[in-house]
């Protein structure tokens, strides 16, 4: 009887625990491989809602325009860039709703899937560790050919563009964000179908 009640407690013990942990590994659950597939007019598939800034903030005339139908999002507008600096347009996809950091360690890097009909496209995973706005980021090239291409950006090729040199923390990534960019004034029109992880 005394081996029943202890093996009676450790299972009880045991299933306690269990029930302890169950919610805390489920707010640790994975970071879902796709962010967004553009199926939604404003959010991005985390439930987020999308933002959208250009140059306009730091003294530049960029004008943006932004089109999500059929499961696409259109990026397309003028880049007139700030004096000394090159112009930007951002679309900024947040991993959470507070913008706290989500582990990505468990990918290898970002994946979309991309029409680049004109101008210049970068990508970066912006983590919380940088504090200056020199994201980890990589441009995007893709033949502008009229259709759409996936393209796999591993990690260890997003660098930052001004400071030193550090490698992607993953385990910080709070946004990806689809950057049109242009040192003199010029035209971007991109169509992009998803984007996410790899």
């Amino acid at each position: 009887m005394n081996m029943l009640n202890q093996l009676l407690r450790h299972v009880f013990g045991l299933f306690a625990l269990g029930a302890l942990l169950l919610p805390v590994s489920s707010f640790g659950a994975g970071l879902p491989a796709l962010v967004d597939d553009f199926s939604h007019q404003s959010q991005n598939n985390l439930g987020v809602q999308r933002q959208f800034m250009n140059d306009q903030v730091a003294g530049g005339g960029s004008q943006s325009e932004v089109t999500v139908k059929d499961g696409k999002i259109q990026l397309s507008g003028d880049l007139v860039p700030p004096r000394g600096q090159p112009a930007w347009a951002s679309t900024i996809l947040l991993l959470d709703a507070q913008g706290q950091p989500r582990d990505a360690s468990g990918y290898e890097g970002i994946r979309l899937k991309v029409k680049i009909n004109q101008g210049m496209m970068s990508v970066s995973a912006n983590s919380s560790d940088v504090t200056n706005f020199d994201y980890h980021a990589a441009p995007v090239l893709v033949k502008a050919d009229g259709q759409l291409h996936e393209v796999k950006i591993p990690f260890q090729r997003l660098k930052r563009a001004w400071s030193e040199q550090t490698p992607l923390n993953a385990t910080t990534i709070n946004s990806l964000s689809i950057v049109a960019f242009a040192m003199q004034q010029s035209t971007y029109d991109f169509v992009v179908d998803e984007v996410g992880f790899y």
